[in-house]
């Protein structure tokens, strides 16, 4: 048995004692789950997947990894979309799937927060609340376990109103390279207690630490709710809506866009007939008279911008079926041409720009030649192309590529950032560079003093150090 051999069994067979047999997989088919996440970006397999259920299981598995140089990727539901999940080149890597710990340890209904694991979903969260009036609004789409949209500081359709991940996040328990456990902070709403390591580990990818656990903030469900479907003449005017919206400070909840190639794939998938046109999806939240004069308002700065018409949603069957359909584009987009795969990119700019950007984006997609309808969470100005290709044509993935750059360089000169909510992953390492400059530099040195050994996540972020 050659060195290398031997040294893989000995680190297995201490893997196994500490997860034990049936927790520890070298199964082919569940390695190649764990191989890719929702992005175009090439599978790699790890050389194991290992299944904690505890933060002391991951800090002991950390800290064997780092004893054998091992690279470890976090894994969550496998829904993120820059290849943050993919395993590092050459086989060696441990795949860490926390899904199995998914218990809610604590609500606490009089301070609005609770106490969960990293492996609980948001769906399986608010379906405990379900009954205590409660709910936690940070809505991406996926059912995401709560651990990994920390780690990606996730947000979604709810964001224009309740914010993202970072902005409800109390505190966090991670595990470090070396398998030090800390906690991040205390339940207090607020603090001026030292760094903020909470905020430090939220959006860092999994390349500082492991999170285990949250404490997160919980909302009050809002007294109503009508969601609206409503159809513009230009795209233009649609967006101008929302700026007008925003500015007049509409008390809105969701507010999404839908080009017409988008609501055309969301028809053929969900078997819906909304006009094809560019669309506003929104949600309207308060009491009843603040709905009745919001909706009002809604609709005359609407009609100034060219509306054509509104169509609300008042029973909860009605505003779900629209979420749902809202909610399943990237599969939708699939039906405008089967078989190829979605190349998924996003970016946000200042709202004052977001015309423009969106604007001249639809007209650089229809001179590219390229399918890639236009969804997005436009009330805090980030929007997003499923760019829909043959991943085996090297010319048409260049093609997406060359869109995507013209992309990111248009929301910077407005800017702008390369990401509003996917993150870096491995797909926009140098889009991140262009973008801050030498501030990349300086998260390497975080990195390096919280990882010296780069087995977080390695190549992540900032590519090779």
């Amino acid at each position: 048995m050659g060195l290398e051999k031997a040294e893989d069994e000995t680190w297995l067979a201490a893997l196994r004692a500490i997860v034990g047999e049936e927790r520890l997989s070298l199964n082919p088919s569940v390695l190649e789950q764990h191989a890719k996440d929702e992005s175009f970006h090439h599978p790699r397999m790890p050389a194991a997947v290992a299944f904690a259920k505890s933060t002391q299981e991951v800090s002991q598995i950390l800290a064997l990894c780092n004893e054998f140089g091992r690279p470890v990727v976090g894994f969550g539901a496998g829904s993120s979309l820059e290849g943050h999940v993919v395993p590092p080149a050459g086989g060696r890597a441990l795949t860490l799937d926390l899904s199995q710990m998914n218990e809610i340890l604590h609500v606490h209904e009089g301070d609005l927060d609770c106490v969960v694991q990293a492996g609980v979903t948001r769906k399986q969260l608010n379906e405990h609340l379900r009954g205590t009036g409660l709910f936690f609004p940070i809505d991406p789409g996926a059912d995401a376990t709560l651990g990994g949209m920390a780690a990606t500081r996730a947000s979604g359709t709810n964001a224009v109103r309740y914010g993202t991940m970072r902005e409800n996040i109390i505190n966090l328990t991670a595990v470090m390279a070396d398998g030090r456990v800390i906690k991040t902070g205390q339940r207090a709403r607020k603090s001026s207690a030292g760094y903020d390591l909470t905020r430090l580990l939220v959006g860092s990818e999994g390349t500082l630490g492991i999170i285990t656990q949250l404490t997160v903030r919980l909302h009050g469900i809002p007294e109503c709710l009508v969601a609206a479907v409503a159809p513009f003449e230009t795209l233009e005017g649609a967006v101008n809506t929302v700026i007008d919206v925003l500015q007049c400070g509409l008390a809105v909840g969701r507010i999404e866009l839908l080009d017409e190639l988008q609501i055309q794939a969301v028809n053929q998938y969900s078997k819906s007939d909304h006009e094809v046109s560019p669309t506003l999806f929104l949600e309207f939240q308060g009491s009843q008279a603040q709905l009745a004069e919001q909706s009002e308002m809604f609709q005359e700065l609407a009609e100034a911008h060219g509306m054509k018409n509104i169509k609300f949603g008042r029973l909860e069957e009605e505003r779900n079926e629209l979420w749902k359909a809202r909610h399943s584009v990237w599969y939708a987009n699939r039906t405008l041409r089967p078989g190829t795969q979605g190349w998924a990119t996003d970016v946000c700019v200042p709202i004052s720009h977001l015309a423009e950007c969106i604007l001249e984006t639809k007209q650089d997609i229809a001179c590219s030649g390229l399918i890639a309808p236009i969804v997005g969470h436009v009330g805090d100005g980030n929007f997003h192309l499923s760019i829909m290709i043959n991943p085996d044509d090297r010319e048409e993935l260049q093609q997406a590529h060359d869109l995507n750059e013209r992309l990111l360089a248009r929301a910077l000169r407005f800017e702008g950032t390369c990401t509003g909510e996917h993150g870096i992953g491995e797909g926009k390492i140098e889009a991140l560079k262009r973008e801050l400059g030498p501030a990349v530099d300086v998260m390497k040195t975080i990195k390096l003093a919280l990882d010296p050994n780069n087995i977080l996540n390695p190549g992540k972020v900032f590519g090779p150090l």
